[in-house]
């Protein structure tokens, strides 16, 4: 694991990715694209292991490369908006008293997704929202790259070796990192490579990321 960026004395701001950091939808973006892929004759299995690794459009490249790629962007969008507003999702152990703690404008989301459906789980699941988040109409570039994490530190006013990112996939981590910014992982049973720290769930992090928030420094353990 490399160095963490250090700026002693600083404020400190928390970035969040959402989907497998903050909020359990794996079921739900598994039965999505099981029912979009039933609706195109394709293997849901298949489909899934690619888009596990992909963005949609490069999943629909790979898996329907005979299909207009706006007809099938439409249709998982459409898929995904049915699920906001019907589907069961569930917070990970201590994501709400996480985000409770943290003062409003020292922390962002920065999420792949779209903020109305963002939006919409955090209201069934009971989660505060902050002040910033970035989502995938905000920036022309997605994770890995950089730009997400940076424009939600420029919106904060901070700068991103003052900025604590936490991910649990790996293209989040990259972007994080190459924001130049401290990243620390969580829920996965394994480090994802370049995380600073590694968390087995969010909740072991919890105690850690509120002092990092504060000002202190946390020890070298991982939870």
């Amino acid at each position: 694991m490399i160095s963490e960026p250090s700026r002693p004395g600083a404020v400190k701001y928390v970035l969040f990715d959402v989907d497998g950091t903050l909020i359990d939808a794996v079921d739900n973006q598994r039965r999505v694209w099981r029912t979009w892929a039933q609706r195109y004759g394709l293997d849901p299995d298949e489909v899934y292991r690619v888009a596990l690794r992909t963005r949609p459009v490069e999943t629909f490249a790979h898996v329907a490369a005979d299909r207009d790629p706006r007809e099938c962007l439409a249709a998982l969008h459409e898929l995904e908006d049915e699920d906001v507003r019907s589907g069961v999702y569930g917070a990970f152990d201590g994501a709400a008293e996480l985000l409770a703690a943290l003062p409003q404008g020292r922390w962002a989301l920065v999420t792949s997704n779209y903020e109305h459906r963002v939006r919409g789980r955090f209201a069934r699941t009971g989660l505060p929202l902050p002040e910033v988040l970035v989502d995938a109409a905000a920036v022309e570039e997605g994770k890995p790259s950089p730009v997400p994490y940076l424009h939600a530190a420029a919106r904060l006013g901070a700068d991103p070796k003052d900025c604590l990112v936490i991910e649990d996939a790996p293209s989040g981590v990259r972007s994080g990192l190459r924001a130049g910014m401290t990243v620390w992982g969580v829920n996965a049973p394994v480090a994802v490579d370049g995380v600073h720290r590694h968390f087995g769930s969010l909740r072991a992090a919890v105690r850690d990321i509120l002092a990092f928030a504060s000002g202190a420094r946390p020890g070298p353990s991982s939870g």
